[in-house]
């Protein structure tokens, strides 16, 4: 009988969050076993699954990249394979690829009260060939983001089948796609809309961006003048730190000041638009929604790109609702009809908590949204496990990070009181709130699947990097994880480990 592996760690997502954790678990928990299972067959998550054009990052790289691997290229807002290649040269500088297991999902996930341990269910595919086996694992992180990288939100647009052009889906770009020359229409208004529409009306006949509403645009350099002073001052790693200490604390005053003091906020949004586009018509019926800024998340345009595509004729953007497709076109709730060879559909993605694990307790399935989150990390009725969730307001990585070292802490944590399991647990009843307090249409369509948060204390998800690195690197850990000693579950017989 072939025994069942058993590791200390599993990493769910060879992601840039699965490499970031990986890092910290190997640096601060050393002489742990650890293995990455990654369901595709290549590192870099986000950035090597979307491949349509103009694809970058909507935070700083100084903020997104690791705080350990200093960002050394010039652009501050960075293109998808430029941070591609960044995960995937951190992944091999600090040997963290050979912790990877390719073509390697989880399908099941059990925790066992009596063992404390996660009995996984992974399905790995080889040349074809699809088999199943067990690994147990001491303590189990889901690194696989939120969002679901299998099927996208598709809306259903009356007559769509009798459109003669092409209906292309950004989270599914076919290689092969010709759009020089061509009309296109780009359904949305959000991160993935404001990017492509420069990028192929470099190319295309004309873009048009359809939107319902106006999304908050802010427009910030493609290049950071003053990190690029610093970085020739001074040595990579202090320079890193210094810039990424500089980001942090301007994004942070900047969403508070939105939040605080939204009219404001509004006024100089507008104002910073009508600016660089040079029309306030087009500002006021395009680019000013009617909600408050960071009520959805604000999307960046490095060097104003949309807007000087705008500007040149080479796209424009439309403000209405689609009544249906055309064999030739689009006919909206207007009567008007934008003619296109090709529309793409940037309507967002779909929300999926844990990569799809749907986790289990002694056999039994855990509803999610019956629980509650503690630390943005870990999860009420679930021992031993952590989920990796980023900032809506901020860099993803800053949380990831201090997610990272927070599952270090607690490993360390049971370790020094003898712990075999840990679970939070709240000293008193909590008020339910959404895990993502977002009014964006794809959190809430999806906010049942989630845990909640709390009202009160490590409860509650908070939008401050600064208060949570205080929190989460040094608060105490005793007072809301309840642990079970090692002497009081029954470890099974040993079984084969790898380190």
């Amino acid at each position: 009988m072939t025994a069942t592996e058993h590791l200390d760690v599993v990493i769910v997502g060879a992601g840039l969050s699965g490499v970031g954790a990986a890092y910290r678990l190997r640096t601060e928990c050393p002489g742990k076993s650890v293995a990455i299972l990654e369901a595709r067959d290549a590192i870099g998550g986000t950035w090597d699954l979307f491949r349509y054009p103009g694809i970058r990052s909507d935070s700083d790289m100084f903020t997104l990249g690791y705080p350990f691997k200093p960002w050394r290229e010039a652009k501050a807002i960075a293109d998808g394979p430029s941070i591609l290649g960044y995960v995937r040269d951190t992944a091999a500088e600090f040997g963290i690829d050979r912790l990877v297991r390719y073509r390697t999902k989880v399908v099941a996930a059990d925790f066992s009260t009596e063992t404390a341990r996660w009995t996984l269910t992974v399905r790995r595919e080889e040349d074809g060939v699809v088999s199943e086996s067990v690994i147990t694992c001491d303590f189990l992180y889901s690194c696989a983001g939120y969002y679901d990288y299998d099927q996208g939100y598709d809306p259903v647009f009356a007559g769509v089948e009798s459109f003669r052009g092409e209906v292309v889906r950004p989270q599914f770009w076919p290689d092969d796609l010709d759009y020089a020359g061509k009309r296109v229409v780009v359904v949305g208004s959000g991160a993935t809309a404001v990017t492509l529409v420069p990028a192929m009306a470099e190319t295309a006949a004309h873009v048009t961006m359809l939107q319902r509403s106006p999304t908050w645009i802010g427009v910030v350099p493609g290049r950071d003048k003053l990190a690029d002073k610093v970085r020739e001052l001074l040595p990579a790693h202090a320079a890193h730190r210094l810039i990424r200490t500089k980001n942090i604390l301007f994004g942070l005053a900047f969403y508070q000041f939105c939040r605080r003091w939204p009219k404001a906020a509004r006024k100089v949004l507008t104002k910073l638009s009508a600016k660089v586009l040079q029309d306030d018509d087009a500002v006021r019926e395009h680019f000013t929604p009617t909600y408050d800024p960071w009520d959805q998340r604000l999307c960046a345009i490095p060097d104003a790109d949309l807007f000087r595509a705008l500007k040149k004729g080479r796209a424009s953007v439309v403000t209405d609702h689609i009544d249906t497709f055309t064999p030739d076109g689009v006919r909206l709730k207007s009567g008007r009809v934008l003619e296109a060879d090709v529309v793409v559909t940037a309507t967002g993605l779909r929300l999926l908590a844990f990569g799809g694990i749907a986790p289990s307790v002694d056999g039994r399935a855990v509803e999610l949204s019956e629980q509650f989150i503690w630390r943005g990390a870990m999860i009420t009725g679930l021992p031993n496990f952590a989920v990796c969730v980023g900032y809506t307001n901020a860099s993803w990585t800053l949380r990831a990070d201090l997610t990272s070292r927070l599952v270090c802490r607690v490993v360390n944590h049971m370790d020094r009181r003898g712990y075999a399991s840990v679970v939070p647990t709240p000293d008193r009843p909590l008020a339910r709130r959404p895990l993502l307090d977002l009014a964006s249409g794809y959190i809430q369509r999806a906010v049942d699947a989630f845990p909640r948060q709390g009202d009160r204390g490590p409860w509650r998800v908070r939008q401050n990097y600064v208060l949570d690195a205080v929190s989460t690197l040094r608060g105490d850990l005793s007072r809301q994880l309840v642990g079970t000693p090692r002497a009081a579950v029954r470890r099974p017989t040993p079984t084969a480990r790898v380190r």
